[in-house]
């Protein structure tokens, strides 16, 4: 290949950035972009001098990569056709739906040769690579993602909006199989759960307790953890580590010293395109999979599924009524 052929599918709040950022890039030609709601391709399309389409369908043929950022319930449907074609496809998270609709995308992928690239996009956040770097046998996680209400991405509950990007790099962080799962949850400002916790005990005795917010008043993207003699926090929006650990190497009381990681601020979608693009030219390997992005799915499905439970009990017993939980 020379210049990769790309296009990009649903350009919303943040298929919009694909869309951007390609358009940047000397290795691509940013074909066209694809969008069902009137006028929103085209609005799109124009700054970056490339064609609008309101059916995706208009990319077969001329594209040899896509990124999918639809909304979830369309990634599956949308994903295999591209792949079926030989399309290289980057889905956003989560990879799809359901378990089965994952299976869709990763058998459609293995049939014809294609890279599945999954969106995990703090995976390729500075501070995250920074923190791969020193992370050992972590012990306990505290986990907080916060964010003021927006209209985008109702169609899925906070746990697969929000808390699936914690889960995922806790997941990854890790070396261990959750052995068990608490969840609660509550719907506040939509039909679905707005704010979640969960605590999840890993079969290594690991525990993290990770909450998630889309109905706050502050934005907030921070993770901290626990290993043997320190202490790791991480601000996500920051793009920076502070390490604290416990020196008792010279002579007297151990003393606690810092260090602070401050990597090169880098926006991590740009990150995440190039990983993709070095995946389809043959490069490197797919930097999420899409067998990674669906045992992180399945790990934030039983969440919600005991996030529901909670959410049903709590109602049940202060109406006396049983909840009707929608998952259309």
């Amino acid at each position: 290949m020379n210049r990769i052929r790309v296009g990009v599918v649903g350009v919303g709040a943040l298929g919009q950035h694909h869309a951007r950022l390609y358009s940047t890039l000397q290795e691509v030609e940013l074909v066209g972009v694809a969008d069902k709601h009137p006028g929103r391709a085209a609005e799109i399309a124009g700054p970056l001098s490339t064609q609008a389409f309101t059916d995706y369908r208009e990319l077969f043929g001329r594209v040899d990569a896509v990124s999918i950022a639809t909304p979830t319930t369309l990634h599956a449907e949308i994903g295999v056709e591209f792949l079926k074609r030989g399309v290289g496809v980057l889905v956003e998270k989560p990879i799809s739906h359901t378990a089965a609709d994952a299976d869709k995308l990763i058998h459609a992928a293995a049939a014809n040769g294609c890279v599945l690239q999954v969106g995990h996009l703090e995976r390729f956040n500075p501070a995250i690579q920074a923190v791969r770097e020193i992370v050992d046998e972590p012990r306990f996680f505290e986990a907080h993602r916060m964010g003021l209400f927006s209209p985008r991405s109702l169609d899925i509950d906070v746990i697969l909006d929000l808390m699936i990007h914690d889960l995922d790099i806790i997941s990854m962080l890790v070396p261990s199989e959750p052995a068990q799962i608490e969840a609660v949850g509550i719907a506040i400002l939509s039909r679905r759960i707005d704010i979640a916790n969960a605590r999840i005990q890993f079969a290594n005795g690991c525990v993290a307790n990770i909450t998630a917010s889309r109905v706050s008043m502050e934005k907030i993207r921070k993770l901290r953890f626990f290993q043997m003699r320190a202490y790791v926090s991480v601000d996500y929006t920051r793009q920076d580590v502070s390490v604290f650990r416990l020196d008792g190497s010279a002579a007297g009381p151990p003393q606690i010293i810092s260090q602070k990681l401050t990597p090169p601020r880098r926006e991590p979608l740009e990150l995440e395109l190039h990983a993709f693009l070095d995946a389809i030219r043959g490069r490197g390997p797919v930097a999420c999979t899409g067998a990674e992005g669906k045992k992180t799915l399945e790990l934030a499905l039983q969440v919600l599924q005991k996030a529901e439970k909670a959410q049903a009990l709590a109602l049940r017993s202060m109406t006396g009524a049983v909840p009707v939980i929608d998952r259309t």
